[in-house]
């Protein structure tokens, strides 16, 4: 299968994951359900994801790749670390307010056994607060913040995230406006600076 193709049937698979979810929560999500209402063989599901944690786990890497894709993209080119930070505030704010990880963070806090919440974070903050902590290195290697890196990089998450997670996921609050992320993540930076400048 190309590339192109099975990127396509990712997402398909994807949309369809999250659809049953939203209908049956993780407890009544099923392969076989998923592969139904995807249009692909049950067979496709279980060699791609192996089982529904696999799939799960999946769902989490590809919705953390839009932020740890562009992280890796501005670090490797090294971009100015001061305008990556104030890029990712906004776009870091997005993916985790997002309806899918709304979806993802309900179906872990729901789990009594813990293993969803487990693989949410290794999946999630797993792979993008590394990226976070290396960004925050460049930070503290040009003299822009004060060090250490990864405590201020945890600082920052703090200010940024905040409850905002948690009360969306329990229907606490709508997910915040995209101006109202845009002006969270500056009100994180600039208390970040004032703290850690």
């Amino acid at each position: 299968m190309r590339a192109q193709a099975k990127e396509q049937r990712e997402d398909q698979i994807a949309q369809a994951a999250y659809a049953l979810m939203a209908e049956k929560g993780f407890q009544g999500l099923s392969m076989l359900a998923v592969s139904k209402r995807a249009k692909a063989s049950n067979e496709t599901l279980y060699r791609w994801y192996g089982d529904k944690l696999g799939l799960f786990q999946a769902l989490i890497s590809r919705n953390a790749a839009q932020v740890a894709d562009a992280l890796d993209e501005a670090l490797e080119q090294r971009d100015d670390p001061r305008q990556t930070l104030q890029n990712l505030g906004p776009t870091l704010l997005g993916m985790l307010l997002s309806p899918r990880a709304i979806a993802l963070n309900r179906a872990a806090a729901a789990d009594a056994s813990n293993t969803l919440g487990q693989v949410l974070a290794k999946s999630g903050r797993g792979e993008v607060f590394p990226r976070i902590s290396t960004l925050f290195q460049q930070l503290v290697e040009t003299g822009t913040l004060t060090g250490p890196a990864e405590t201020a990089a945890a600082l920052w998450v703090d200010l940024l995230v905040g409850d905002w997670q948690i009360r969306c996921a329990t229907g606490a609050i709508d997910p915040p406006t995209p101006a109202q992320q845009q002006a969270r993540a500056q009100s994180a930076e600039a208390l970040l600076f004032q703290l850690r400048g």
